[in-house]
């Protein structure tokens, strides 16, 4: 059992180093094991925070464990199928076990299916909303039960610009992964609304290209393509997410919810 982390609602002035300091938080991550979760987990531990790492493959969680308990902070491997609320929620009372509270939910576990819009299977259109989007509501409805009843908590949602508006067809063309992320953002906006009564902010990060298992073979066959829409003229980094989900998870965003931060380079800009 951990020491309870400092309140999130302070009235007294703060210093900007506080409002970000994440020391003594525990985060849930689902997909976190690699890529952008990868990525904004060790952001997060950076700041301090206790890290609760779920995918699928539970190997592949433990070793990012191993790996991110070396900045010193606890972290737990956990198996979990983001569409079976049984797993979602045995990962849930997994980590109240192990910690005693979740202060930070991160819904980052996706896939996307490549198909035009004519030959897509209705199977392979019902993965992808199953996953990105009735993954994102079962974890968030099992997390905020918890959050709720500590009165607080911060719900981060990762979108994707491709959720904000179609997609050039020669460069991608995955309408249920484009569908699912449109879903994803009105769901965060329906449910900051509903939850901020209980000092819960929700809200959601919009990724624009970046190299991950799921966009390197686009990333590698459509890369000017891809580069002539985005201004910055640059695919997103490995730390280009860290400053976002630390923001979104700290004190620091105390008065901001149902609001879609976009990382994008500029894409969405155009």
């Amino acid at each position: 059992m951990l020491k309870e982390a400092t309140p999130s609602r302070n009235v007294q002035a703060r210093n900007v180093r506080d409002l970000f300091d994440l020391s003594g938080r525990v985060v849930m991550i689902t997909g976190g094991s690699i890529g952008l979760g990868r990525q904004m987990a060790e952001g997060l531990a950076e700041m301090g925070a206790h890290l609760l790492l779920c995918a699928r493959k539970k190997e592949r969680c433990e070793q990012a464990a191993d790996e991110l308990r070396q900045l010193g902070v606890k972290t737990l491997a956990l198996s979990c199928d983001v569409k079976s609320p049984a797993s979602v929620q045995e990962a849930v009372d997994t980590g109240i076990a192990k910690f005693g509270r979740i202060d930070i939910l991160i819904n980052n576990a996706g896939i996307s299916w490549g198909a035009p819009a004519e030959e897509m299977k209705l199977e392979d259109w019902n993965k992808v909303l199953e996953t990105n989007l009735t993954g994102t509501f079962l974890c968030s409805q099992a997390v905020g039960k918890v959050m709720i009843g500590q009165g607080r908590g911060k719900i981060v949602n990762i979108a994707s610009v491709a959720g904000m508006g179609g997609s050039h067809p020669d460069a991608v063309q995955a309408v249920g992964y484009h569908a699912s992320k449109g879903g994803v953002i009105t769901f965060t906006k329906d449910l900051a609304c509903q939850w901020a009564k209980h000092n819960i902010q929700v809200n959601a990060i919009a990724p624009g290209w970046f190299p991950t298992h799921m966009s390197d073979w686009v990333i590698e066959n459509k890369k000017e393509i891809v580069l002539n829409h985005i201004p910055m003229r640059r695919f997103g980094s490995e730390h280009d997410l860290k400053g976002a989900a630390v923001f979104l998870a700290s004190d620091a965003s105390d008065y901001v919810t149902g609001h879609v931060l976009v990382v994008d380079g500029g894409q969405t800009a155009w």
